[in-house]
């Protein structure tokens, strides 16, 4: 599992004329599932992103997470984070997983978050979305599960 993770003071994702979800000052995810990834690289990349120290404590040092802020998480499903465009113009997606696999692993990592007691927001999973953010820092990072 692949997660780009940004800071953010807040993000919003539309399905549609719809708000699907939204996050005042946290974290926005986008969460990128492989074929070969398990319920327990969900459960690790929920849990490490959940109490990812990123957000600055008085001394001005990276070391509170969106908990200790007071903060939340948009978590938005995106096939195109394992796109490979090393060879011609066009990425290809073969690195990323259909939908009967990568949906329950999304719901997976989301359910991991939630058992952090972190509040987390969704987009829609094979949704087109309209993703809203407003960049803190910027601070912008890429996770790999290690499974």
């Amino acid at each position: 599992m692949r997660a780009l993770v940004q800071r953010v003071l807040q993000a919003e994702v539309s399905v549609g004329d719809r708000m699907a979800g939204r996050c005042r000052k946290g974290l926005l995810v986008y969460v990128g599932i492989s074929p070969g990834d398990s319920p327990e690289a969900a459960e690790w990349l929920g849990e490490k992103i959940a109490n990812l120290r990123i957000f600055e404590d008085e001394q001005g040092k990276m070391n509170l997470s969106a908990e200790d802020v007071r903060g939340g998480i948009l978590a938005v499903p995106s096939f195109t984070l394992l796109g490979d465009a090393r060879k011609g113009r066009r990425p290809a997606f073969t690195d990323a997983a259909g939908p009967e696999i990568a949906a329950p692993l999304f719901e997976k990592f989301v359910e991991a978050v939630r058992r952090q007691g972190v509040p987390i927001a969704c987009g829609l999973f094979g949704a087109d979305m309209v993703i809203r953010s407003d960049a803190d820092g910027p601070v912008n990072l890429c996770i790999d599960s290690p499974m």
